[in-house]
């Protein structure tokens, strides 16, 4: 069973999703303020956080930081419906992705499943390590690097990193990204893809200052690599 924190003040749907979601192979622990919640989510590693904005004692965004600055846990932030500025706020702190209420619960399922996904791999698949450049990840520990620094990256984070290294300089179009790496089809209205390109991007040139994803505008976006490069692959 995966191991899911639903941190949300409302009790009622609590209980249903606790209910619900343990039909279909979770185990939930709930907490129903941020400032506690968020502590509960750094105590033990889960599968996945459900962390609502709205709350008593620490709002979503707040709790949010404190996880991201120890953790890079799964978390599906629960934003209100038509809040489109929630959900760009929670993707540029660092939300894997989110759902507006009210939702469906198979639709909160669905969105579970596809994060969880991300981040595991088929016993009969290969170990892969692929090195471009002074980038260097491997799929097995789930672990990249540039340069001698590692980099402390979220699942789609990683599956966004990944999905680019395995076509480095070649542009990789915004269909195959969300259809890959968020495990929906692409909309055009939804800025999660973008938000998550601008946190890994960021994150690439933290120490460098350099530009290596590039933006192809109205098409996707590419790994920029050296002239004299070759693909290394294990």
């Amino acid at each position: 069973m995966d191991d899911i924190l639903l941190i949300d003040d409302d009790v009622e749907l609590c209980s249903m999703l606790t209910e619900y979601l343990g039909k279909n192979g979770f185990r939930v622990t709930t907490a129903h303020r941020g400032d506690t919640g968020y502590k509960v989510a750094l105590q033990r590693p889960w599968s996945m956080v459900l962390l609502d904005v709205m709350l008593p004692g620490m709002d979503g965004f707040d709790a949010l930081r404190r996880i991201r600055a120890e953790s890079t846990v799964n978390v599906l932030l629960l934003t209100a419906r038509g809040e489109d500025v929630d959900r760009i706020v929670g993707l540029e702190i660092g939300a894997d992705d989110y759902l507006p209420k009210p939702f469906n619960p198979r639709e909160l399922l669905a969105r579970m499943r596809a994060v969880l996904r991300r981040n595991r791999i088929s016993p009969d698949s290969p170990a892969t390590v692929l090195r471009v450049d002074d980038l260097e990840l491997d799929s097995a520990a789930r672990r990249a690097r540039k340069g001698d620094a590692n980099l402390e990256l979220t699942d789609v984070e990683f599956g966004l990193l990944e999905t680019l290294m395995r076509s480095p300089g070649k542009v990789v179009d915004r269909e195959e990204l969300s259809r890959t790496v968020l495990g929906r089809q692409f909309d055009p209205f939804d800025r999660s893809l973008d938000m998550h390109v601008s946190r890994l991007r960021k994150k690439l040139a933290k120490d460098g200052g350099d530009d290596s994803v590039r933006t192809i505008r109205g098409v996707g976006y590419q790994l920029v690599v050296d002239r004299n490069f070759t693909r290394e692959e294990d």
